[in-house]
């Protein structure tokens, strides 16, 4: 039988992830804190703590109080030794986002949107921003399409040049710094979660606009993304006779915006809602604020009533797409910042 080893650095990387997740999530604290808090024997505490404030990444704040004996030393994360990016492009534009290891913002934008171009017009933006920013370590890129588990892009209708197109691979490549890439809706629900910090809850979000219906869906907490990474593209979803429901919604667009106002609209998104509740049983579903208002959201709450009993309902609430897009991103980068960077 073959014996598994691991490298000195193998068996240092996990450390180093549980310290520096640790220092973040408590704000400060000292070697015994963090030992009692990790589960670290002191010494390889101390240890890394002592290679962590060597390279800048840990710094020193002061001397507890005293009880007695030699006052412990606190510690705390600098927020500003690593830098994320997170990045969704969108048919119009591009949204974009800069911040530190705590999740301060330092600087957000919205550039020309690069989907009527290609990947290498991404890719230029990126190495615009990691120029500026040369502390950045972690990218997260958010697509109008679904995304396998590798990061490639396998199914983004209508743009065709970025189909099967593996953005993770590429810019990693380029850039050596860890990228994550994730469909839009699934970024969206997670940050929804997140700014309202909601856990272990069953969501859906739901968004009707640029390229066709799509949702996110999250069960007891988790994403959910399917055996083909294929969850949430509800425009297939069979409805009446001889229509999917984004036939059946027709939508049309009215200054940049989507317009739904007709009645098998309303029908059609309250049998949808229903549909999730008989399957899921979602504590809410959520809309884009600049999809629906209340008044509608009331008529498509009387309408789901009709196909399922009112008390299995889930909420109908009313979010902020793009901030919830990029706090799902922003989250997303973070993960990957404190476990894939050394």
């Amino acid at each position: 039988m073959t014996k598994m080893f691991k490298s000195p650095n193998k068996i240092r990387e996990p450390l180093i992830y549980r310290i520096r997740a640790g220092l973040i999530m408590m704000g400060s604290a000292t070697k015994a804190e963090l030992s009692q808090r990790l589960g670290i024997s002191f010494p390889t505490i101390s240890k890394f703590l002592a290679q962590m404030e060597s390279d800048g990444e840990v710094l020193f704040t002061g001397n507890d109080e005293s009880g007695g004996g030699r006052p412990a030393k606190r510690y705390t994360y600098d927020p500003e030794y690593m830098l994320g990016l997170a990045i969704f492009i969108e048919k119009n534009e591009t949204n974009y986002s800069i911040f530190n290891c705590i999740g301060e913002i330092k600087e957000q934008g919205i550039l020309p949107s690069v989907l009527q171009q290609d990947a290498l017009r991404l890719g230029d933006l990126i190495e615009t921003l990691i120029e500026k920013y040369p502390k950045l370590r972690s990218i997260a890129i958010g697509v109008p399409g679904a995304v396998d588990n590798l990061g490639k892009i396998i199914f983004i209708p209508p743009y065709q040049q970025f189909l099967d197109y593996d953005l993770k691979e590429e810019f990693e490549s380029r850039f050596q710094i860890p990228v994550v890439v994730e469909n839009d809706m699934n970024a969206s629900v997670l940050g929804y979660a997140s700014n309202f910090e909601i856990e272990n809850e069953s969501l859906v979000y739901l968004y009707f606009g640029q390229y066709g219906p799509g949702s996110g869906i999250m069960i007891n907490g988790d994403v959910v993304r399917g055996s083909t990474f294929f969850s949430g593209e509800i425009s297939f979803v069979p409805q009446y006779d001889h229509q999917s429901f984004v036939q059946a919604l027709k939508l049309e667009e009215n200054n940049g915006g989507i317009v739904l106002v007709e009645d098998k609209q309303i029908d059609a998104i309250a049998r949808l809602i229903a549909t999730f509740a008989a399957i899921l049983n979602p504590r809410a579903v959520v809309f884009c604020n600049d999809e629906v208002d209340e008044a509608f959201l009331a008529k498509v709450a009387v309408r789901s009533s009709s196909y399922i009993p009112h008390k299995h309902l889930p909420t109908l609430v009313i979010s902020d797409r793009n901030q919830d897009y990029l706090a799902g991103l922003q989250q997303l980068a973070l993960n990957v910042m404190i476990t894939d960077c050394c």
